[in-house]
């Protein structure tokens, strides 16, 4: 019941849209339109005003919130949310879709396609299209559509859950083929330190100055980076500093982050390396500023969950593998959880992500929404 063509149109009609990460009023506008045509209440929140307020990169743009949407069910069951978010990464200004003759999706070359997360958009959308036009059963369906999911899920983290009745989510998220969900996401901590020392002329009189890249150095030389242990990753990512060559750098700011799968152990990490900074600076007699955010917390949903078997009885009905994995990437499925939401990460057609190779295909985007239709149509099998 699902049509390619159809579901390839709307994608590639989407992809024009410029939605990179607080700009995503176009696509909200054009998105809440073909929710109220599917018969959805639709909702838009605060969240873009209350981002605009607390991130200086808001800029000038319109402030957008995330996009909710409720249709009445049909038959008496559990309500279920299925949720992709409007956002892109840049490069993502002036998109255009090209299908080539074998059904594979890029951009022009000079942009990234935005199938991160269009892709799972177009699959909701097409899933309650079949369903509405062939007045299939179904319950209450939830769709949730954030923004800005690509700074760390600063529009979920906002999201008004108390409107949200569902208890099940599937996030329509994450590469790889159909029939994979991830059911496990890390805490992601990022941080930000500012070593603090002395300047003081490098050739006359280097004594007299405290040299903050010294005291970054060491301090860093003391971590363990990469994978400290089998789910746990550390990094420094950037560190600037110094004014010029001849002088003792008075300052040097180190930006990292650490993920777990386990939320403990993502502090722990985070203890020693705050522990090595400050414990460094002090001993050259420096001193530290120290920022650091969660920006994510760490999920596990087991495999005898009901959100996990409804999801391998429809892939095993349709063909697909119905696999499942841990990630260490994030979502806003972790917010969802950490609201309750005991909700899974499902592939749905997008390759290359974050790339200006990124694509996708017409048979992927066909088996996703036939994924979401199943999901959505789905009768337990459980006795």
């Amino acid at each position: 019941m699902i049509q390619r063509s159809r579901i390839v149109n709307q994608f590639k009609k989407m992809v024009e849209f410029d939605s990179e990460t607080y700009q995503e009023r176009e696509i909200a506008d054009y998105l809440a339109k073909e929710l109220e045509q599917l018969g959805f209440q639709v909702w838009e929140d605060d969240a873009g005003f209350r981002l605009k307020e607390k991130i200086p990169s808001y800029g000038g743009a319109v402030p957008t919130g995330n996009l909710y949407g409720f249709l009445k069910g049909n038959k008496d069951s559990e309500p279920v949310l299925l949720s992709a978010h409007m956002d892109t990464v840049k490069p993502g200004i002036g998109k255009r879709a090209v299908e080539d003759e074998n059904g594979k999706i890029t951009s022009e070359g000079d942009t990234i396609l935005g199938a991160d997360d269009l892709s799972g958009i177009a699959a909701i959308l097409e899933a309650v299209r079949v369903i509405r036009e062939n007045n299939l059963p179904h319950p209450d369906i939830e769709v949730l559509f954030p923004v800005a999911e690509e700074n760390y899920g600063k529009g979920s983290q906002l999201a008004d859950y108390i409107r949200i009745k569902s208890k099940q989510a599937y996030v329509f998220d994450l590469s790889g083929e159909i029939g994979l969900a991830a059911t496990a996401a890390p805490t992601l901590l990022s941080f930000e330190i500012k070593v603090k020392g002395r300047t003081a002329h490098a050739g006359f009189c280097p004594q007299l100055g405290i040299n903050a890249i010294e005291i970054a150095a060491k301090a860093i030389a003391q971590l363990k980076q990469g994978w400290v242990d089998e789910e746990t990753t550390v990094n420094i990512g950037k560190i600037s500093g110094g004014k010029q060559t001849n002088i003792v750098s008075d300052e040097c700011v180190v930006l990292g982050e650490i993920r777990s799968l386990k939320d403990h152990k993502a502090m722990e990490q985070w203890s020693k390396v705050r522990a090595a900074f400050e414990e460094m600076a002090s001993g050259l007699k420096g001193s530290c500023e120290i920022l650091f955010e969660k920006q994510i917390e760490a999920y596990e949903i087991g495999d005898e969950e009901e959100v996990v078997r409804r999801f391998k009885e429809v892939c095993a009905s349709i063909g697909l593998k119905g696999t499942t994995q841990y990630t260490l990437g994030g979502s806003d499925n972790n917010h969802f959880v950490r609201n309750g939401i005991r909700g899974i990460v499902v592939s749905c057609g997008m390759n290359e992500v974050h790339t200006p190779e990124e694509y996708t295909t017409a048979e992927e985007l066909e088996r996703s929404a036939r994924l979401a239709l199943g999901l959505l149509t789905w009768e337990s099998n459980k006795k």
